[in-house]
């Protein structure tokens, strides 16, 4: 078994309400590994169709979404006591300040930040995208995700370590062109701030999955996009998490700055 090293340190992860979700995932991989995690979650308000959400899909995975971190929480509960969960909106300043402010009057020291939470919108397309669309997606997951890194840079301890994700199609997301964009911007800053740390001892990498299965994939869906795969299968949350696990380790501690696609060959 790999010993990443990160008993007793403290990881953030943002967005973790999705029970199958790569944010749980890596909150888990974290938890056997020894970590304090402290997490933030928000509630979404998408529509879903309840009698469809006994099998993966848009609707199970809208669900998910609306839901709340007790299912995850119990599986966490059953590792470790040291966890910590919080309910809010990373793009408002006033919610990251107060929740770094807890992390380390609970915790301490922060060492390692996953900047996973992230919006999307079915209507992403330049003939249909709206204002209110662009809005949302580009403050939770640009300013979001910079406002963390930015309280990071304030409470880290010795050790610290960014994982930003992206998307595999970042560069070229046609039909998510908002979601797309947003990540492409998130791979700029994740370029530009791992310069701007690294003489404090932080790197920062983001990593872009490929078309995972977090709920959202049916049938129909994984039939069409997995010969696009040549590894000929859909990610899982477990293969994010694992590398997430290794930058998050003592043994990347001369990686920084990149942009690791985790997709299976997908969108080379």
């Amino acid at each position: 078994m790999t010993d990443y090293g990160l008993r007793g340190k403290t990881a953030i992860i943002t967005g973790v309400s999705n029970p199958k979700g790569i944010g749980a995932a890596t909150a888990l991989a974290f938890a056997k590994e020894g970590a304090k995690l402290a997490m933030t979650y928000k509630r979404l308000d998408f529509p879903y169709d309840d009698a469809k959400t006994a099998s993966n899909g848009i609707d199970s995975y809208h669900k998910a979404l609306a839901g709340d971190c007790a299912e995850i929480e119990a599986e966490l509960r059953k590792i470790t006591p040291d966890i910590l969960f919080a309910e809010g909106d990373i793009s408002e300043e006033a919610f990251v300040i107060s929740f770094y402010n807890r992390v380390v009057e609970r915790f301490g020291g922060i060492n390692i930040l996953v900047n996973n939470a992230a919006l999307y919108s079915e209507r992403d397309t330049i003939f249909t995208v709206s204002e209110k669309d662009m809005d949302n997606i580009y403050n939770s997951n640009i300013k979001g995700a910079l406002l963390m890194m930015r309280e990071f840079m304030k409470h880290f301890a010795s050790y610290g370590r960014i994982i930003n994700l992206s998307t595999d199609a970042a560069q070229s997301f046609a039909g998510q062109i908002t979601y797309g964009s947003s990540k492409a911007a998130i791979e700029a800053l994740t370029r530009a701030v791992a310069i701007e740390a690294g003489h404090l001892g932080i790197t920062v990498n983001a990593v872009a999955p490929g078309p995972t299965q977090t709920g959202w994939i049916d049938e129909a869906l994984e039939k069409s996009v997995v010969p696009q795969i040549p590894i000929g299968r859909l990610g899982l949350p477990q293969d994010i998490a694992n590398v997430i696990l290794f930058l998050s380790s003592d043994k990347a501690e001369w990686l920084t700055g990149q942009i690791i696609k985790v997709s299976g060959g997908h969108a080379l």
